[in-house]
């Protein structure tokens, strides 16, 4: 009588493949994790950089005393969602107005601004030696103005989406809609194909590992 041979034992099935994100690629649940805290939740700092985007932009005594020579204006226009100021408006204080007339909706694509922008930052601090200062804002500083900041620091500054977001993050509470992430994301991607970012710094990818 023959012995039945044992069965064969089946080897274990290949363990699932991880999802895994290059250095290179940004998603908008990176940069939402940099803005909130770990309950994920979005938290005032602590400085007093929160105050009324509007209100500072449209007091040119106060512009004056904190030694501003540029203002960008990333919400121009006259609704109730934007800043109805313009160049005239600065005349005679000697401040140099840039406006651009940007919705704060997700499908608006501020992207078309992000070199217009960083220009303007750009030869705003380099004003009088060096000594130029700007102030970016929108109607609260949320979302708008945030992302052109952003954007400047990636364009001119070579950085990271990441870095660029959790630099501004610290200065003050931010909070750009998904689709203006979506476009730094964007934006990232392309300067990165083309060799113009530096690498993320290890504090930045420390916190994007523990989220």
């Amino acid at each position: 009588m023959k012995k039945s041979s044992p069965a064969k034992q089946q080897p274990p099935p290949p363990p699932p493949a991880e999802v895994t994100v290059p250095d290179n690629e940004v998603t908008v649940q990176q940069l939402n994790e940099l803005l909130s805290n770990s309950s994920g939740f979005y938290s005032l700092p602590t400085q007093h950089f929160n105050e009324t985007d509007t209100f500072v932009g449209q007091n040119l005594m106060r512009l004056q005393k904190l030694g501003v020579t540029h203002i960008l204006n990333a919400a121009e226009g006259n609704s109730f969602m934007h800043v109805n100021t313009n160049a005239e408006f600065y005349a005679g204080s000697g401040i140099t107005y840039h406006g651009i007339q940007a919705n704060d909706k997700p499908q608006f694509n501020l992207s078309t601004f992000f070199e217009e922008g960083a220009d303007f930052i750009e030869k705003a601090l380099a004003h009088n030696n060096g000594k130029g200062k700007v102030y970016v804002h929108c109607r609260e500083g949320y979302s708008r103005s945030p992302t052109i900041v952003i954007a400047y620091l990636m364009l001119r500054h070579k950085l990271d989406a990441r870095v660029a977001v959790a630099t501004v993050r610290l200065k003050r509470e931010i909070g750009p809609n998904d689709g203006f992430l979506r476009q730094l994301c964007q934006l990232n991607e392309k300067l990165a194909k083309e060799g113009k970012l530096n690498g993320v710094m290890p504090v930045v990818a420390a916190r994007l590992k523990t989220k």
